[in-house]
């Protein structure tokens, strides 16, 4: 007897739905067809062991299972629970009629229970796509996959009320997520807050500018000055997720298996911190069945490099196309997967390997040459990506004293959001670009223009930075971003003065 079951596999953040056929014929053993990895070979054996655990069994005749498409790898053990309903649905051990209504994914335990998987919002949403009634999965992925609407969502404990179903014994209980309700009642749930951080206004408002036009921003500054404690504040003055947004962060956080059994959506802008012995592949994505990395987990979001000379420069410079295109493409012979990396980068360092260079108390003890050696450990066309580079000095004792309340992030996150609406009123008719940091060229000379004093104030700063052409893109749009915050629709000369003094820590002007 034949019959189909469907599961689904995963292809960068998006699905694609795997006909399993299952066909049982005189004669003896088991065939597995369809490019199967080997943890997907080795489902029979956990599922003779779960059936005979719970009393039903493989039976002992020739079985033939196709996984279609047969060019497509299957990799993993989340199709443990499609193949064996479709072997009892075969063997007439439950009933058949329903089973092609569901798409059925699991991995199984020796007794029967159910473990999770990777990627069941996506699976879901092509689920909703492809017409299926109803998805059965395991419990600690239900609230995950009940974001979809429109689709009958059964979240399982074990392989017997599956059976049940199918037989009409049992019920199956419908797990249901209000998505807005969700999505908004956890929208502005922040840890950490900007009212927290004592003095350092100046550094405060080169990130509320930062956030006001997704700027990448580096910190350079001596152990102790709040460099980390500032970078960890940063999502909470930044616009709150839209629900598109938020289901396109979810997807990604779903694919690496990310999300525990009681999240259902990423409602506040992911903060990735991911220490500085990372590998290439773990930060952007990679593998022999590639998988999202860090700047890809961090979309939409704050990607945090704590001590950036410490990072090895091969990782650093692989980052370096994935600023530019927002997004990055990992390419293998058999396969070649895009993931989103729309991120906002965050850095940090000391100023030389002793951390006191420039310290207003503390003497730097560095060899004559070491601090600018230090910083060549950046390469310079990652330092041009970054567009804000400022220095950090430590909090004075009195600012630390201080009882009387700072600004909270909530007052900074609302002249943030004000800007940000005007970048999007300005490029409603462009969907790539939402914020100043992704303009290109052209738009950059029909939004950047600037008066004749403004034109020969640029010059000179230039030549005497010795500042990029890269720099020089970076300085109008963080002058842009100024004059947003002002409400002016023309970059005025402060504006620019102000941009100027965030390529302050370039190569060529610092440590000389």
């Amino acid at each position: 007897m034949l019959v189909k079951t469907f599961g689904s596999t995963l292809i960068g953040v998006d699905a694609i739905t795997i006909t399993v056929e299952v066909s049982i014929d005189q004669g003896i053993n088991w065939y597995l067809v369809g490019l199967p990895d080997s943890a997907v070979k080795e489902s029979h054996q956990r599922i003779e062991a779960a059936l005979k655990h719970i009393g039903y069994k493989i039976p002992g005749k020739k079985i033939v299972i196709n996984m279609a498409p047969a060019d497509i790898r299957k990799e993993g053990s989340a199709y443990d629970l499609t193949i064996a309903v479709g072997i009892l649905a075969a063997s007439g051990q439950i009933k058949n009629s329903a089973i092609g209504d569901y798409l059925i994914m699991g991995e199984l335990s020796l007794d029967g229970g159910l473990q999770p998987i990777k990627g069941a919002l996506p699976i879901a949403i092509k689920a909703r796509e492809e017409g299926f009634k109803g998805f059965i999965l395991p419990a600690q992925n239900a609230r995950e996959a009940a974001i979809v609407n429109n689709l009958e969502v059964f979240g399982v404990e074990n392989i017997t009320e599956v059976i049940d179903f199918f037989n009409d014994k049992k019920e199956l209980n419908q797990t249901q997520v209000d998505t807005r309700e969700e999505f908004y009642a956890r929208l502005n749930n922040y840890e950490f807050d900007f009212s927290d951080v004592k003095g350092q206004e100046n550094i405060k408002r080169a990130l509320e500018i930062a956030a006001s036009g997704s700027h990448n921003v580096i910190f350079i500054g001596p152990p102790g000055a709040g460099k980390t404690m500032l970078a960890k504040r940063i999502p909470s003055i930044l616009p709150p997720l839209n629900l598109s947004e938020a289901l396109e962060t979810t997807k990604i956080h779903s694919v690496a298996g990310n999300l525990g059994s009681v999240d259902s959506l990423i409602s506040v802008r992911p903060f990735r911190a991911p220490h500085h012995t990372i590998s290439d592949a773990g930060l952007v994505g990679g593998g022999s069945y590639p998988m999202p990395g860090e700047i890809s987990l961090a979309q939409n979001g704050v990607l945090f490099l704590d001590e950036l000379p410490e990072f090895k420069r091969t990782v650093l410079e692989v980052m370096r196309q994935p600023m530019e295109d927002r997004k990055v493409r990992i390419s293998r012979s058999k396969i070649s997967v895009e993931y989103p990396a729309n991120f906002m980068l965050i850095a940090s360092m000391n100023p030389c390997p002793c951390g006191y260079y420039n310290h207003p108390e503390k003497e730097c003890v560095c060899a004559p040459g070491m601090v600018q050696k230090y910083l060549n450990r950046i390469s310079g066309p990652l330092l041009d990506r970054i567009d804000i580079q400022v220095e950090v000095i430590p909090v004075p004792f009195r600012d630390l004293a201080e009882t009387q309340a700072t600004e909270k992030s909530e007052a900074v996150r609302e002249r943030v959001i004000k800007a940000r609406k005007i970048q999007e009123k300005r490029f409603s008719e462009l969907p790539e670009i939402h914020a100043n940091a992704q303009m290109n060229t052209k738009q950059m000379q029909a939004y950047c223009q600037l008066e004749k004093e403004g034109h020969q104030l640029l010059k000179n700063a230039m030549e005497k930075l010795q500042l990029s052409a890269r720099a020089y893109d970076r300085i109008l749009k963080v002058a842009r971003t100024i004059a947003d915050l002002d409400d002016s629709e023309n970059i005025q000369n402060h504006h620019l003065a102000e941009a100027i003094q965030y390529r302050s820590l370039d190569r060529e002007s610092w440590g000389s």
